[in-house]
């Protein structure tokens, strides 16, 4: 199933206070390694560390196109501003 941004933006916004530099997600949200293999690596890493909301999101980015992942990633960028 495909996600959209507008479903996973609550997500970021929660998982934005403890890991403000993007958590297990840090090299797609803050470095904007977009491809599949990063995103993939973030979720097995998320998976490994515990980080359940970072799987989470991890999934949701898989489901999502690249052209969306540019945007959670601008989006990102923005929630501590």
């Amino acid at each position: 199933m495909m996600a959209t941004i507008k479903e996973i933006l609550p997500l970021l916004e929660l998982y934005y206070p403890d890991n403000v530099t993007g958590g297990s997600l840090h090299i797609v949200l803050e470095d904007g390694n977009i491809n599949d293999g990063s995103v993939e690596y973030c979720k097995r890493y998320a998976i490994e560390s515990g980080d359940t909301s970072g799987q989470l999101i991890a999934d949701a980015l898989l489901g999502m196109t690249k052209t969306q992942r540019q945007k959670i990633c601008y989006l990102w960028s923005r929630i501590g501003v």
